[in-house]
Order: structure tokens, then C-alpha cells, then sequence
């Protein structure tokens, strides 16, 4: 089924309060791409073309409302040193943090996105993104958040034993994490896409609220300001449970977050929903990589039930990065249910669509 508007065109005219052809929707396909364009993920660590081409072939095949050039959480430590496993036709890993000993710390500095590990292939890829796609879709780069990034710089294990032995070190890393990501959200604008942000170890799932106030949102503030003041709207996924963190996450001036799906939808919509746009939060794993298209449907269904009339506006998107394997017809069910569900939004629909599945 061919959409009737373009991505841009539906994004404008719900801002207008006017009509449109179904909401917003966006399975987040991330190195799934690889098996629609038919290229191993391990040709994005050193071919910008071939990133485009495999998120342009994605986009193409699905419709979906948003382009992000975006491969993996470790670009940006690995561009200050860490070390990077590498699959042949998977999703790359952390092997070593960039730094063996805390003692190194005043040698960590910040990358240069035109220099530095796989930056500059990342930054080519948007060129030809957005050469071929600026024009009627939101392309986007993605960011890892300073606090996440500077897991990746220290360990993961070691990071948070030093929350407790020595803070200035984490606070260290964080500031020089967030040197690099301001530099890399500039290049980003520069090209003409807009930044969006990843900050998986800000989840309360990993970090207490105590600890992400004091070492966490510092930072990624900073980080939400710098992009806003550029004039870009900045939207921003944190995995697992984030209720606690809300209105932290909130007050920094985001446009758009995006929620896993161990969210409450509607809670989240009852308590920021009139602040920021809300995005989710369909299950990657159980529901798109295992579930049947008629999971996917009611799902889709039950998403936009709870959050469809938040204030400030709602998009269809699974709950985090799909599994590469994802089932593609599970791709397609997501974006046929949104096309069905239909703008605007008939709560009686809705509840019709639900008996019939």
C-alpha cells in the first residue's frame, strides 16, 4: 500500500492541525537495513555509500517517517580509543574501554569527527542521505549521549564502582564525552541533518536517579542546549524504565522522546505528554522479531490507543532498535497497521480494528 503524502508533507500538516493520511510511523530499522539493501553489516565501518544505500533501500521498501544514519554505540569511543569488535554480519561490540587505567584520564581528548575511527564515514553517509532524501523525509544523525559514551571510555564494570571511589574521574570523562559529541552534533548540523540522541546507560533499569543527576544529566543537558540553540529540535531515546527520570529528561527543552516498551505509554503520556512529542514503544523483540504481523497489528493498535491524543503529538516506532533478523512482512505488518489506523484518529476504529484481530 503506497502512502499519500510524503513523510515531510504528514509531519507539516499534523503540526497545522490539518489533515492528513495515517500518523507518523517508524519501526526504527537500524543494521537491519543490511538485509533489505543485500550487504553485510560490516561494510558500514568503512563505506559511507553503502550506509545511505542500505537506509535509502529501507526507506524505500517501507515508507517509514524518519532516516537515521546511526550504526552502532561505540563510534565516538572508539574515535578516543577504545577498541571495537568487529562481526562479519553483525552489530559491533566494545572489547576494550579507551583507557587501561584511571590514572590516564588527563589524556582522553575529544574526537574530531573529521579525523577520527569511523566519524568521517558516518558524516560522508548523511551527504548522500540527505541528497536523496532531504527532500521529503527527516533525515537525522544519531548521537550516544556523553554519559553513555563515557561508560565505553572507562568500562562499564569499572565506571560504576567509581561513582563512589572517585567521582572526578566519571565527571572527567563525561566532560570530555561531551566535547566529542558537540563536535560531532555540529558536524551533523553542518551537513544539514538534525542530531537525535541515544543514551542507553541513563536508563533507571541501569543507573539510579541519584547517580544519573549527578554525573549523567549535567552533560547531556548541555548536550540537549547546545543542539537547541543550533536551532534543531532534539528528540531523545533512553532504553528500559525511565519514569523516575521524566521530568529530569523533560525540563532540558527535548522536542521528542522516545520510550521502551517496559513503559506505561499512557502514564508516560498523562505526566509529559503536554511538554513533549512521545514516541513507541511496540516491543522489538517479542512482538516484531517474534511475534506473527497480527501481533504486530494489535500492538500497533494498543500503542496508539493509550497515546494518540498526547498534547504534544505521538509517532508509532518499536520501543528500541530492531533485531537485525526482524522478520520483514513483521516491518511491513507495523506500517500497514498505521495506514489502516488511518489520521485522524477514530477511537471507535480503534476499537473495531482490536475485535477483529
Amino acid at each position: 500500500m503506497k502512502d499519500k503524502m510524503t513523510p515531510i508533507e504528514r509531519a507539516t500538516a499534523i503540526a497545522r492541525g490539518e489533515m492528513a493520511d495515517r500518523l507518523p510511523c517508524n519501526p526504527n530499522v537500524a543494521n537491519g537495513v543490511a538485509r533489505i539493501y543485500g550487504c553485510r553489516i560490516s561494510e558500514f565501518n568503512h563505506s559511507a555509500r553503502t550506509i545511505a544505500d542500505a537506509q535509502i533501500a529501507s526507506y524505500r521498501r517501507f515508507g517509514y517517517d524518519g532516516v537515521r544514519i546511526f550504526t552502532d554505540l561505540f563510534p565516538w569511543a572508539e574515535a578516543m580509543g577504545a577498541k571495537i569488535n568487529f562481526p562479519a554480519d553483525n552489530t559491533a561490540d566494545l572489547a576494550t574501554p579507551a583507557l587501561e587505567d584511571i590514572v590516564q584520564i588527563d589524556s582522553l581528548e575529544s574526537a574530531d569527527p573529521y579525523k577520527d575511527g569511523r566519524l568521517p564515514i558516518h558524516i560522508e553517509a548523511m551527504k548522500y542521505l540527505i541528497d536523496e532524501l532531504g527532500k521529503e523525509v527527516s533525515c537525522v544523525g544519531g548521537i550516544v549521549g556523553p554519559f553513555t559514551n563515557a561508560f565505553f571510555l572507562l568500562g562499564i564494570e569499572k565506571m560504576s564502582k567509581l561513582f563512589f571511589t572517585n567521582p572526578e574521574v566519571v565527571h572527567r570523562a563525561c566532560q570530555v564525552s561531551l566535547e566529542t559529541c558537540i563536535r560531532y552534533a555540529q558536524a551533523i548540523i553542518d551537513v544539514g541533518l538534525t542530531p537525535t540522541i541515544s543514551e542507553p546507560m541513563s536508563s533507571c533499569t541501569i543507573v539510579g536517579p541519584k547517580h544519573f543527576r549527578e554525573f549523567g544529566e549535567p552533560y547531556l543537558k548541555k548536550l540537549v542546549q547546545y543542539i537547541t540553540l543550533k536551532g534543531k529540535p532534539v528528540t531523545m531515546h533512553i532504553c528500559g524504565k525511565t519514569d523516575k527520570i521524566w521530568e529530569d529528561i523533560v525540563v532540558m527543552g527535548i522536542a521528542g522522546f522516545s520510550v521502551d516498551n517496559v513503559v506505561n505509554l499512557q502514564k508516560c503520556k498523562e505526566q509529559i505528554g503536554d511538554r513533549v512529542k512521545i514516541l513507541g514503544h511496540v516491543d522489538p523483540s517479542a512482538v516484531m522479531y517474534a511475534g506473527t504481523p497480527a501481533d504486530v497489528r494489535e500492538a500497533v493498535i494498543n500503542c496508539v490507543q493509550q497515546a494518540w491524543d498526547s498534547p504534544k503529538g505521538y509517532v508509532i516506532m518499536s520501543g528500541c532498535s530492531l533485531p537485525v533478523e526482524t522478520p520483514l512482512r513483521n516491518i511491513e505488518a507495523m506500517m500497514d497497521a498505521a495506514r489502516e489506523i488511518g489520521y485522524p484518529i477514530d477511537p471507535e476504529k480503534l476499537n473495531s480494528m482490536l475485535r477483529s484481530s
